[in-house]
């Protein structure tokens, strides 16, 4: 039986290197407190809109920077870094992304440069330019390219907000081969401050080579500055769980989200508020 599991398990990681490594390269999502809560963020607003929501930076009136480390499934070269950076102007909130998955033999990269603006009490858009570069060690092509995502946000009163977000419209290749595309979806989900220290998040995500996606989770303040959080997404199943602590300016978050073959994702990110 563990032999049967171990194989398994081998077969599996080697599907997924596979498709990632000849397939869609994707726009993975980022920030621990978004991970334990199912990734249902397109309705949140804060230093990782940069990654999930531009359109959150126009709720997001802060100079502030964070980073970002996951583990996927405990392998080593499936590790993923990100960082974001929140600078507020006069018209809206400008955000920079970054986020780098893989090893020195093999790794993908993305850069991103993000704008939203809040129109009005209740209304915020935003728009984010991508730069995208994989690497093969080797006599390879190492492809490039740029993309384009955005998405609204909507407050009809203060205990509910609304998020679209649409990612790759137009379909950027990083190479000759047509498969070898950046992923394109639309998140579609809401936030609901259903009690007074309990949010509610749901979300739809559809891609276009893909099946339907839902995304849900949950938090709630344990006591002060302290949050316990949870999630699910499907297709493929997975639960999330986590933590997150609040010092002032400073904030931590620690999340688990567990696949039912490959088993647990660690996630790790620090924030903290400049000004």
């Amino acid at each position: 039986m563990k032999i049967y599991k171990s194989l398994l398990l081998v077969s599996t990681l080697f599907l997924l290197m596979a498709t990632t490594l000849f397939s869609q390269s994707d726009n993975y999502p980022t920030g621990s407190r978004a991970a334990s809560m199912g990734n249902a963020y397109v309705a949140a607003s804060d230093i990782w809109s940069t990654h999930h929501n531009q359109a959150g930076l126009g709720f997001y009136p802060h100079f502030s920077i964070g980073f970002h480390h996951e583990n996927k499934f405990l392998v080593e070269e499936y590790a993923m870094h990100a960082m974001a950076l929140t600078l507020p102007a006069k018209p809206g909130t400008f955000g920079f992304s970054y986020t780098y998955l893989g090893t020195s033999l093999y790794n993908e990269s993305k850069l991103g440069l993000g704008f939203g603006k809040q129109f009005g009490n209740g209304f915020a858009a935003g728009v984010q330019l991508n730069y995208h570069h994989n690497f093969i060690q080797g006599e390879y092509e190492n492809p490039s390219t740029v993309s384009v995502e955005g998405g609204i946000q909507y407050k009809p009163d203060e205990r509910i907000t609304i998020g679209a977000h649409l990612s790759n419209p137009t379909r950027s290749v990083l190479s000759s081969f047509e498969q070898d595309t950046i992923a394109s979806y639309l998140n579609i989900g809401v936030n609901y401050e259903a009690l007074e220290k309990l949010v509610v998040a749901i979300q739809v995500r559809k891609s276009l080579d893909h099946e339907l996606r839902l995304l849900g989770g949950m938090e709630y303040e344990l006591r002060d500055n302290l949050y316990i959080r949870s999630g699910i997404m499907t297709n493929p199943i997975l639960y999330t769980f986590g933590l997150g602590y609040k010092m002032g300016k400073l904030s931590a978050d620690i999340a688990f989200s567990r696949h039912q073959i490959l088993e647990f994702t660690p996630h790790f990110s620090f924030q903290a508020i400049i000004r």
